[in-house]
């Protein structure tokens, strides 16, 4: 008689875990659905830059962080925002420019973050995160904390000069320090071919003397085990590890950007891929999810999301005596 037994798991992950990141990738893709329609009602002011089909990354990659780590992303990554503790309250707060956002509606659209959750807000120029995020390594280091910080960049961001002296010298002071490089193909609208001489992007990791690992970036579990691994190895002092996550963007560069420059035969092609899709077959192909748990998760994430809109939407615009409070450092 066959005994059945659970799924092979990546260290550290339980079937709840998995549960968990369904629902993180799910909110996330849902999250920016909303404010994508906000954007198109005239409600958010300033551009929407998405993630849809990348959800894996900043999910899977958050998700091996522990308390009082870091993560410095980039604008496509609403997961990791989510999962490091940021409301969906705050988050539509933020878009929708009101006084109870985590900038206050200072700022606009991506940059968004909250040091009391270890979030640096995005950068415009993403190549910074590496600089703000050894930084950060180097606070730990010195201070003798057991912490790792975690930046994010795109492919385009690994051609600049911060992401090379960034990495030189997290590399050289062996840091704690893991970059995520989001691989979706298109630096806007220049395709890799055209950007590196290079066959993948790891290979620069052999230049500064650290691990490059390169994986699946629509498999969550994957992205998690390299990032698991990653931040184990920073906090053991081993110092800092480059992950490249090969995806595909399925929009334009911003919901503006139509990207008529990307191959429709490409799109059809990563569609099949969707990662949400793919944790959707596979938890239900293993009996951990039914269509109950599915239906309960997707009603959980509806009542959540219009929650936080209706809430945002009542909350007060910032004060135009006082807007300019708060937008640089107060002197010491």
């Amino acid at each position: 008689m066959a005994v059945e037994t659970e799924p092979q798991l990546p260290a550290g992950l339980r079937i709840s875990d998995l549960l968990e990141l369904y629902y993180f990738m799910n909110l996330t893709r849902a999250v920016e659905s909303r404010i994508r329609k906000l954007y198109l009602q005239g409600k958010v002011v300033g551009g929407v830059y998405g993630g849809f089909g990348q959800e894996a990354i900043g999910v899977g990659s958050a998700y091996a962080l522990g308390s009082g780590d870091t993560v410095s992303p980039i604008h496509r990554d609403m997961g990791v925002q989510l999962v490091r503790g940021m409301s969906v309250r705050r988050v539509m707060a933020h878009w929708m420019a009101r006084e109870s956002g985590p900038t206050k509606g200072r700022d606009e659209d991506m940059h968004i973050g909250d040091l009391a959750l270890g979030i640096f807000s995005p950068i415009s120029m993403l190549g910074s995160s590496i600089p703000v995020a050894a930084g950060a390594a180097l606070t730990f280091k010195q201070r003798g904390l057991n912490h790792v910080a975690m930046a994010y960049i795109g492919d385009g961001a690994t051609n600049t000069g911060d992401f090379h002296e960034g990495l030189n010298f997290a590399a050289t002071l062996r840091l704690p320090l893991v970059l995520i490089v989001e691989n979706n193909q298109f630096a806007y609208s220049t395709p890799l071919e055209k950007s590196f001489a290079i066959s993948q992007i790891t290979e620069r990791a052999a230049a500064y003397g650290i691990p490059g690992v390169r994986v699946d970036g629509n498999a969550v579990m994957a992205v998690y085990a390299a990032a698991r691994s990653a931040v184990d190895s920073a906090r053991a002092g081993d110092g800092p590890t480059m992950i490249e996550c090969v995806t595909m963007r399925m929009r334009g560069h911003s919901e503006h950007d139509s990207a008529t420059y990307v191959p429709k035969v490409m799109l059809e092609e990563w569609s099949q891929r969707d990662p949400i899709d793919r944790l959707d077959d596979y938890l239900t192909e293993t009996g951990i999810m039914d269509e109950a748990k599915k239906s309960e998760i997707g009603d959980r994430i509806e009542r959540e999301i219009d929650d936080a809109v209706q809430w945002a939407d009542e909350q007060p615009f910032p004060d135009g005596d006082e807007v300019a409070e708060g937008v640089y450092a107060t002197p010491v």
